[in-house]
């Protein structure tokens, strides 16, 4: 089977807003009738694990695939894996990445005349989830919504008041990467950026709005994101569907991701969505 085509490219920033590096994968023959618009989660990024191999995937099954970092998520142009720009990691907020989504797809429909037509669809792993349910409420035409793992409130995960207050007090708190061994820092702009946009960032009432169809996958061996989530995510939905898989938050998958096979779970995932999407 030929290999689809993958091409990079970069949403420039204004005086108020960081670049974007993106990365579109098509089809080995172009089909501009279906777009995924994929948003990472929380301590992620565009080519984390195996998410440059479900891009390919759905691109080998005619089905255009395009993936970005947040604007904000610690990455660069130039290194845009991992975290090597902690100051604008701490700058990031909710309001930033749902900016983000809505930048991505105006980009998308005014520059690749191809997709002038094209179904769009937003998915969304962990946080990146509750961002894609929020942008769907923005007017944007999207047609459906995919969630992996997706978390269904932002609001209960904060930290207690006490710690909360401690924030406040110190500006800043840092939360640890095991995996890079960094201290990622929050500065309170990020809870009161929150608290300031409370009712523009429900993802309840954002789901509730969206009136196109969503599937939910979701793992019952999740820690990061309760099970439950999926659940409140499907009672919400108006038009949804729920795959229950017995698997972990990442499907299976970890950074760095050295092997050529997708895991068992997210190649569940994928085969669904893309019934899903037919």
């Amino acid at each position: 089977m030929p290999k689809p085509t993958k091409e990079k490219f970069v949403i420039q920033g204004t005086a108020y807003e960081k670049p974007i590096l993106c990365d579109l994968t098509k089809p080995f023959q172009h089909h501009d009738k279906n777009l995924i618009i994929f948003c990472h989660g929380y301590k992620g990024f565009k080519d984390w694990g195996c998410w440059n191999l479900m891009a390919d995937k759905f691109a080998q099954n005619g089905i255009s695939f395009l993936k970005f970092n947040f604007s904000h998520n610690g990455g660069t142009i130039n290194n845009p894996i991992d975290f090597p720009d902690l100051k604008a990691f701490s700058e990031n907020n909710y309001s930033i990445e749902v900016n983000d989504v809505i930048r991505v797809v105006n980009y998308v429909k005014n520059e690749f005349t191809y997709f002038s037509n094209a179904k769009i669809h937003l998915m969304g792993h962990s946080r990146g989830g509750g961002i894609a349910c929020i942008a769907s409420s923005r007017d944007l035409y999207i047609e459906s919504l995919i969630l992996l793992a997706s978390v269904s409130d932002y609001k209960s995960r904060f930290p207690e008041q006490s710690e909360i207050d401690k924030w406040k007090e110190n500006g800043v708190r840092y939360v640890e990467n095991k995996r890079t061994m960094q201290k990622l820092p929050h500065l309170y702009q990020f809870y009161q950026n929150y608290v300031d946009n409370e009712s523009n960032l429900n993802i309840e009432s954002s789901i509730k709005k969206f009136k196109g169809k969503t599937l939910i996958c979701h793992g019952t061996m999740d820690l990061a994101v309760d099970f439950q989530n999926a659940l409140n995510l499907l009672s919400w939905s108006n038009i949804g569907s729920l795959l229950k898989l017995r698997t972990n938050h990442t499907f299976g998958s970890k950074h760095p991701w050295n092997e050529n096979n997708i895991p068992t779970a997210l190649d569940q995932i994928i085969e669904k969505s893309i019934s899903f999407l037919s």
